[in-house]
């Protein structure tokens, strides 16, 4: 079973054969996630798709208090060693590693990224893990792309979970694109209603992905979706 606990924006728990791993965390800025406990999430791997601090806000306290494993690109990993992590553990796109739960890809993205400091993220990414018990994708900040069909030659996906906020990132229509194109019948939609521009009709987005024979989840901040 794959369980996935939402935080806000684009930051979420997934627990797999007993790892905990935290995507994105960006939860003490942002003010719909200030129910969440943040000491009380216990980390075993920290990953992080791209720079931008709706993103990382919160991985250097977080990785410092639990020492996680960081996986994120070299230009991040670098910059968090900087900021006295000492557990991060470089990656590129196309290349997988090892995990207790199974296999992380960093898989591509259309998207920018610069460093807090304003300095070069690198390049964004997405990832996809692979457990015995499924695989399940998470695209990241990104636009729709082709590269996405490559994901459903390699993978059997659970669930996506796809941004959906537009503005910034894909909407709702390149999002419904992107879930064909992966190969994934369950989306947990991420990147929306934390800032203005990204609001969305959540009744319209989810009639959107029905049309399109795909279950669109939108659990609310501090709720459980297994698969």
């Amino acid at each position: 079973m794959l369980k996935f606990t939402y935080f806000g924006h684009s930051c979420f728990l997934l627990e797999a054969r007993g790892s905990r791993l935290l995507f994105d965390p960006f939860i003490s800025p942002n003010p719909l996630a200030e129910s969440v406990q943040i000491d009380e999430i216990r980390p075993d791997v920290i990953v992080i798709s791209h720079a931008h601090i709706d993103h990382l806000a919160d991985a250097v306290s977080i990785a410092t208090k639990t020492k996680a494993l960081v996986i994120a690109n070299w230009e991040i990993a670098d910059w968090l060693g900087r900021q006295g992590v000492t557990t991060a553990h470089p990656m590129n796109h196309g290349g997988s590693y090892a995990l207790p739960c199974g296999r992380i890809k960093m898989v591509n993205a259309i998207h920018s990224s610069s460093l807090p400091d304003g300095s070069y993220g690198g390049n964004p990414a997405g990832f996809v893990l692979e457990t015995g018990d499924g695989s399940f994708y998470y695209a990241g900040d990104t636009a729709l792309t082709f590269d996405m069909k490559l994901i459903a030659e390699e993978f059997s996906l659970k669930f996506a979970v796809l941004p959906i906020g537009d503005n910034f990132t894909m909407g709702v229509a390149d999002a419904v694109k992107a879930a064909k194109f992966c190969g994934a019948q369950h989306v947990i939609g991420v990147h929306y209603d934390t800032f203005p521009p990204i609001q969305i009709d959540h009744g319209a987005a989810i009639a959107s992905f029905e049309a399109a024979g795909i279950t669109l989840h939108l659990p609310k901040i501090g709720e459980s979706v297994s698969f």
